[in-house]
């Protein structure tokens, strides 16, 4: 099966020359699955500015018009040399699939295909049919860890000549996570706060991007992992008058289930104890949210966590839908979680 781990992306990257000529990248981190699409097409010899060897599509240009993507295939750059078709959300479309399967074939040595899509189950015809086809490769994209958030801060941080300090750095931690774009954005935010230094302190972090909105957010999410009703409404409610989007906090607990669910597998299929996990893989939660954390990690299963990642992401789009009920429809399901919390 034709399909890597999350975190063998970067030794993939490196390769001076990778056996693939079509890409499936997807997961609930969007903002990891465009930054790892951009830095896969940085392989490919083409220029990204050159509309007739970049060629882009949306998913639903491909499936109002089948023929579409074959044609770009079997098309030849006006100048010749190497293209790239570089295909976005392709996630929700049922035929997709089998006009892919369709065109897998004939794709040659100069043409690469690039698919971005979102969180997408075993089941979904689109990675099942990417993980048999030989010239394919997927490439799953989950919400960064721990390890992969402090590699990610030693990254932005060395290329503007920053330390951190430890304080600093447990706080910055607790900022981070869920998105890898907006992560990267924190970062480089801080890093223009601080250019005029050389370390960087807990009080630039929380000058710089921890402001009163966040901790209420944290305030938020931490009342319905341990199932206190009365915190969260006490909590929603600072968010709905201070005015912060709702959005964020919808995000945000989306966010903790996931990471949640990535150490409950670690208890479920590897059998270790959650402390075990905890010590493993929770050393960058903070400490003032780690009680909250670890009696999740003990009480939800990955079925049940699996659900209401799916319902929470599902509230995010209805309250796209109908911003007039956004915070009627986000406290109903926030409330539901905290119940299935408590």
């Amino acid at each position: 099966m034709a399909q890597i781990k999350a975190h063998e992306f970067d030794g993939l990257i490196k390769r001076t020359g990778i056996p693939y000529r079509a890409f499936l990248i997807y997961g609930p981190d969007n903002g990891l699955v465009s930054e790892r699409a951009r830095e896969l097409s940085k392989k490919i010899d083409v220029d990204l500015a050159d509309d007739f060897a970049t060629i882009r599509l949306e998913s639903s240009e491909i499936s109002s018009d089948p023929g579409r993507l074959a044609d770009e295939i079997g098309s030849i750059g006006l100048f010749g040399g190497d293209r790239l078709i570089w295909v976005k959300n392709a996630g929700g479309d049922k035929k997709l699939p089998a006009i892919i399967s369709g065109v897998l074939e004939e794709i040659t040595e100069s043409v690469t295909l690039i698919i971005e899509a979102g969180d997408l189950k075993k089941s979904s015809p689109l990675r099942k049919m990417i993980e048999k086809a030989p010239p394919a490769l997927a490439i799953p994209c989950y919400a960064d860890d721990g390890r992969s958030l402090q590699a990610l801060i030693d990254q932005e941080l060395g290329a503007a000549n920053l330390r951190i300090e430890n304080d600093a750095r447990q706080l910055l931690l607790s900022f981070l996570g869920g998105d890898r774009l907006a992560s990267r954005g924190e970062l480089q935010k801080l890093t223009l706060y601080c250019q005029e230094q050389k370390n960087i302190t807990a009080e630039d972090v929380t000058n710089a991007i921890g402001d009163a909105s966040s901790i209420s957010v944290d305030e938020t999410v931490d009342a319905i992992l341990t199932g206190n009703i009365n915190e969260l409404d006490k909590s929603f409610s600072k968010i709905i008058i201070s005015k912060t989007p709702i959005f964020l906090v919808l995000r945000s607990c989306l966010a903790q289930l996931q990471q949640i669910d990535i150490m409950r597998s670690e208890i479920e299929v590897n059998k270790k104890q959650a402390g075990q996990v905890m010590s493993e893989m929770g050393r960058y939660i903070h400490f003032k949210r780690k009680p909250a954390f670890e009696k999740a990690l003990r009480k939800w299963t990955c079925s049940k966590l699996s659900k209401e990642m799916d319902r929470l992401s599902n509230t995010i789009l209805e309250t796209r839908k109908n911003a007039a009920l956004e915070e009627s429809i986000a406290r109903q399901a926030l409330m539901r979680v905290c119940l299935l919390s408590r």
